[in-house]
């Protein structure tokens, strides 16, 4: 993963709203509906969220209908943790994370 795309993903879940939405479609996909149930925003609101977080490629959408249904894309998501864990924090040469 090059560096630009873990800094969109990074900038992405930088609001609070987005990462609540990320955690609630890490049980599985949802339709923009039931994720509208979960927050005091109106649905263009939730439109801008879901297409920063479709931007970075770390949601991506399926239409049935009028609706729109969000999933976690997985391999962006994987990507992006492998990114974070090969990330060290040392101290005398001596990792300091358990």
């Amino acid at each position: 993963m090059q560096e630009i795309d873990v800094a969109l993903i990074c900038k992405a879940l930088s609001d609070a709203n987005r990462l609540k939405i990320v955690k609630m479609l890490s049980d599985g996909e949802k339709c923009g509906c039931k994720l509208l149930e979960a927050f005091e925003i109106t649905q263009p609101t939730l439109s801008h969220h879901m297409r920063i977080l479709c931007e970075c490629d770390l949601v991506q959408t399926r239409k049935e209908g009028k609706w729109s249904h969000y999933s976690l894309n997985c391999e962006t998501l994987c990507q992006f943790k492998n990114f974070i864990s090969s990330l060290h924090c040392r101290e005398n040469g001596t990792s300091i994370c358990r």
